[in-house]
């Protein structure tokens, strides 16, 4: 989601909020549920350590323009029509007009794209797990370790 243009910020489960209580009390065990293990809240939005732990996937889109509002935070756009100061390229002031269609706020535009954003993330995921797969199918079983892998007798 940062790769979007104008993203500042994102959160994902708890997010923000989850930065304003210890660790202790958000901390998120696995516990299990119906047959499978799994994490008792979700609050970290299915995504522990930059990867899944087989919980639903969730994080927040933007619905105001504004710099952060606890979701995808998007910056406003600073080329717009109306004239502002700048350097020219020998430090001595100037003015930068932007001539053509400027949107004064992202936002209409940035649901679509990060929600595709999210589809291309996902297909990409599964097809690189798909990959991995089929290359271990390819393989012979593995029915010893090497002894460098072999774990110490006591």
């Amino acid at each position: 989601m940062i790769s979007i243009p104008a993203t500042k910020a994102f959160e994902v489960g708890s997010g923000f909020k989850g930065t304003e209580i210890p660790g202790s009390k958000h901390n998120d065990p696995f516990v299990l549920k119906n047959g499978k293990l799994g994490t008792s809240t979700n609050r970290s939005g299915g995504i522990q350590g930059g990867i899944t732990n087989g919980e639903d996937i969730y994080f927040r889109q933007v619905n105001s323009c504004s710099f952060l509002t606890r979701q995808i935070g998007f910056k406003s756009p600073a080329t717009i029509s109306q004239a502002q100061n700048t350097a020219q390229y020998d430090g001595t002031p100037g003015t930068l007009a932007a001539r053509g269609r400027h949107d004064p706020c992202v936002v209409p535009r940035a649901v679509p794209i990060v929600e595709g954003m999210a589809a291309i993330v996902v297909m990409d995921q599964l097809l690189i797990q798909n990959a991995r797969k089929t290359a271990a199918s390819l393989l012979p079983p593995i029915t010893t370790l090497p002894p460098s892998m072999m774990i110490p007798k006591h």
